[in-house]
């Protein structure tokens, strides 16, 4: 009787876990069609530019492109965050060669948000997912609106004193802990408070918030790729593309005025809002 019971329930359970391992599968297949292709080129194209004029590393427009085109969102976010790694390369080098990259600021940032992003991380299992849809909602608010009443100063510079250094650390833990606790990059996170709350210029926060946010990034996608989440070709197709594009958004980012520049970013803002929005309205719905 026993033994009847260990080969009836064998036989189950494997054909369980294939059935798992098939749908995961078909569920998570990529377009890789000349139609696809041109999708992730496309959107290389748009990430670098949008990633050397606003410091930032462009998951918000990977991730939803993947999925449409066949990736869970899980491996979207793995594939966007090697994505990232040569875009935010490429944009530091832009900034750097004109000055614009606060170093040791970028270094006090990134460790606070390695500390932080372990307690986002954490934070995430613990919250219902419909609170931290309207908490990225209330984020992007509280940011539009910043942007909207500051005014930019291209020849200002973060003077670095302990207070200052303690300080970048500190802010540093909480935009890790939003970064891991709502799903978004730094750079939506760091450019606004590198320039209105540290007093960088609009050009250094941006080339600072890219320089922060790349060793993350890099780490990430090691410990994803040997999870086998990411897509390796997607990743190479717009992480090249848009690191040949990154240089062109710098020069944008630098021919405009800053208040332009604060007002373009807004709008881009503003559009991930109306995004975030419907998501959390249509969760909400499914309640």
């Amino acid at each position: 009787m026993t033994s009847r019971r260990g080969f009836c329930r064998k036989p189950r359970y494997r054909r369980y876990r294939l059935g798992r391992v098939n749908a995961a599968i078909d569920e998570n297949h990529l377009d890789e069609s000349p139609r696809g292709l041109t999708i992730m080129a496309v959107v290389g194209v748009f990430v670098g530019i949008l990633s050397g004029m606003f410091g930032i590393g462009g998951g918000t427009i990977i991730v939803p492109a993947l999925v449409w085109l066949g990736l869970t969102q899980r491996h979207a976010a793995a594939t966007s965050m090697m994505a990232i790694v040569p875009t935010a390369i490429s944009g530091v080098i832009s900034y750097a060669v004109e000055g614009n990259v606060d170093w040791i600021a970028a270094a006090l940032v990134f460790a606070g948000m390695f500390v932080g992003g372990q307690i986002g991380s954490w934070l995430l299992s613990k919250l219902p997912e419909i609170a931290l849809r309207w908490a990225f909602v209330a984020f992007l608010v509280f940011v539009i609106i910043n942007q909207a009443i500051s005014n930019p100063s291209r020849d200002s510079h973060i003077d670095m004193h302990p207070i200052m250094a303690l300080g970048l650390i500190a802010f540093g833990v909480i935009a890790g802990v939003l970064a891991g606790l709502l799903g978004i990059g730094g750079g939506a996170i760091c450019v606004p408070a590198l320039s209105i709350i540290f007093g960088a210029s609009d050009l250094i926060a941006r080339g600072t918030s890219l320089l922060a946010m790349f060793p993350n990034s890099i780490t990430t996608s090691v410990a994803n790729v040997r999870r086998h989440m990411v897509h390796v070709k997607a990743a190479v197709i717009i992480g090249v593309i848009a690191a040949i594009t990154a240089p062109l958004g710098t020069w944008i980012a630098g021919a405009v005025t800053p208040r332009t520049g604060a007002i373009m970013f807004t709008v881009y803002l503003s559009a991930l809002l109306v995004r975030s929005l419907f998501v959390a309205f249509k969760a909400m719905r499914r309640r």
